[in-house]
């Protein structure tokens, strides 16, 4: 199977007029059609400017990227959901989800928007609130929104950074359930960074470990469980603490 996404030794500095900060040290990673990765590592290493790099928001200072194009009108190869909703609070929770396709290179047709628009409402249990508006909602709510924006545009890697570190436990738990419905519904790749051994054990396919500043990919730990996962069973126990140690850097007992 042909990765939708390769990375190939990509690195980064920030520099300022004191002094550079190396970020990335040639990291270098390949994502497969409908996978779920989840990236962890240490605070600071790394693992949010690299999908920012992916994003197209940050440049990096050198290493390849390709990614698979989008093959539908509005579509594009990455979207991008952060810890933030950032949700467009004038508009509706229908037009805060078409935005971006109103916005597409390829002009959309009406039906085609309202019929994207009306399945991720559907998908993402939003249908009763369409009209409603971003300060209605609770944020768990304002999320799925901003994940149903993300894919309005059909993208080929979906990009999320932290998106549940501000919800409580068990909205948590129900978006990461949305997380993995959204990938068997769509057949979209979801490259997710957290911080939580537990969350990444629960969705991902794959969990890429970094290592300290400046990165680079440590160990890609596979989770072979099956879906739903039990979060007490033996097996994801055994995984969520092998994750925890890897990025502890701590030895195995």
């Amino acid at each position: 199977m042909e990765p939708v996404l390769t990375l190939n030794t990509i690195t980064k500095t920030f520099r300022d007029s004191e002094q550079n900060c190396p970020a990335l040290a040639g990291v270098s990673i390949d994502a497969y059609p409908r996978e779920i990765l989840c990236i962890m590592g240490p605070s600071g290493c790394g693992k949010s400017t690299l999908l920012r790099i992916i994003d197209g928001l940050e440049q990096a200072d050198a290493g390849t990227i390709h990614i698979a194009p989008g093959t539908m009108a509005g579509s594009l190869s990455v979207a991008m959901v952060f810890q933030d909703p950032a949700l467009f609070p004038w508009l509706s929770i229908y037009e805060n989800i078409v935005y971006g396709l109103r916005l597409a290179a390829q002009k959309v047709p009406e039906d085609e928007v309202n019929e994207r628009a009306t399945a991720l409402l559907a998908l993402t249990h939003l249908d009763s609130f369409a009209h409603s508006y971003p300060h209605q909602l609770s944020g768990g709510m304002q999320q799925r929104v901003a994940v149903a924006r993300a894919l309005a545009v059909t993208p080929q890697v979906l990009l999320m950074d932290e998106p549940f570190s501000a919800l409580d436990t068990f909205t948590r738990r129900e978006l990461e359930d949305e997380v993995i419905r959204i990938r068997d519904g769509m057949k979209t790749t979801i490259i997710m960074v957290t911080h939580n051994p537990e969350e990444a054990v629960y969705i991902a396919d794959r969990i890429i470990i970094f290592s300290e500043r400046p990165a680079v990919v440590s160990e890609v730990l596979p989770v072979d469980l099956p879906h739903p996962r039990d979060p007490a069973g033996p097996e994801f126990i055994r995984i969520r603490e092998l994750v925890t140690r890897r990025v502890l850097g701590k030895p195995d007992p």
